[in-house]
């Protein structure tokens, strides 16, 4: 594989898995503003233990999804991006030929 291919897919890679654990942060950010801004409506003890195992639940299982994907997505970067790229490169190619083509037939 060429080095300039494998550069891409990794640049690829690298901003997905920073999009996605931000994402991550991002739902615990939410999760503990909501819990705890829902907490000091909630009077019930039981109630109060229910909604701290629901979010923990949550952000748990979210969290393990992220990083199964991202686990997943290292073990195939090379399929999965590569072909991302190889239909990008298409589409910016048939992009810049019509561009053209429509360029041409107007002068």
């Amino acid at each position: 594989m060429k080095q300039d291919l494998k550069s891409r897919i990794q640049r690829m890679f690298m901003q997905d898995c920073v999009m996605a654990w931000f994402d991550v942060l991002l739902l615990w950010a939410v999760a503990a503003f909501v819990l705890f801004d829902t907490l000091e409506f909630v009077q019930d003890d039981n109630i109060r233990t229910v909604l701290y195992i629901a979010c923990g639940v949550l952000v748990l299982f979210n969290t393990a999804s992220v990083a199964a994907m991202t686990s997943h997505y290292a073990e195939d970067k090379d399929f999965i991006y590569g072909l991302d790229i190889k239909h990008l490169d298409a589409n910016r190619e048939e992009a810049a030929r019509v561009a053209l083509q429509t360029a041409q037939g107007r002068a």
